[in-house]
């Protein structure tokens, strides 16, 4: 099933056990409170068909959403311009995220840089050590804390894939997968 809601910047699509949504740069003017929303209602939909029996839904509906927002909220917060999109699935006790959206080329390499050092440390170390760094420096920005609290509390496996945009010059699409162990 394929929906598009008017002229309100929303595409989604839905099979079974996944849904995808793109959320229109232009007329929404993508802002911090998209991604309250959607991840919110990703976290109900997924937490409401989740056959977990005994498992509590709203542990369910609060890791996905706390997922969803802390990605979402980076694509909109580093992207260039143009539309993000986000495909969910849920299969084998995972939810799985991607979202894509287009970043500067300058920011990509920012981006891979931090990667970089993040690889092979453990994230719970890494965690604390920006804690500290920020609290050493309340002016710091760019932190990471939401990626590092994703894979050191949540256990999320993170990915990420960098294309160069042959549309626009200068910009990358940026793929940002998830996975994310359901209880």
């Amino acid at each position: 099933m394929r929906r598009q809601a008017g002229n309100t910047g929303i595409i989604s699509s839905f099979t079974a056990g996944s849904f995808k949504l793109k959320l229109f740069a232009v007329p929404l003017g993508l802002a911090w409170k998209h991604c309250g929303i959607t991840s919110d209602f990703l976290g109900d939909f997924y937490s409401a068909r989740a056959n977990r029996g005994s498992v509590d839904a709203n542990e369910i509906r609060h890791n996905v959403s706390y997922l969803v927002n802390e990605i979402l909220e980076n694509a909109v917060k580093f992207r260039t311009s143009g539309d993000i999109v986000i495909d969910t699935s849920m299969e084998d006790d995972n939810f799985r995220l991607c979202v894509t959206n287009s970043i500067s080329k300058a920011g990509a390499l920012r981006f891979q840089d931090v990667l970089e050092r993040l690889q092979g440390r453990d994230p719970s170390d890494l965690l604390i050590e920006r804690i500290e760094r920020n609290a050493a420096d309340p002016n710091s920005t760019g932190s990471g804390l939401g990626l590092l609290t994703l894979m050191g509390d949540y256990d999320v496996q993170l990915g990420w894939d960098f294309q160069t945009d042959p549309e626009e010059e200068g910009t990358v699409q940026l793929a940002t997968y998830a996975v994310l162990p359901l209880p």
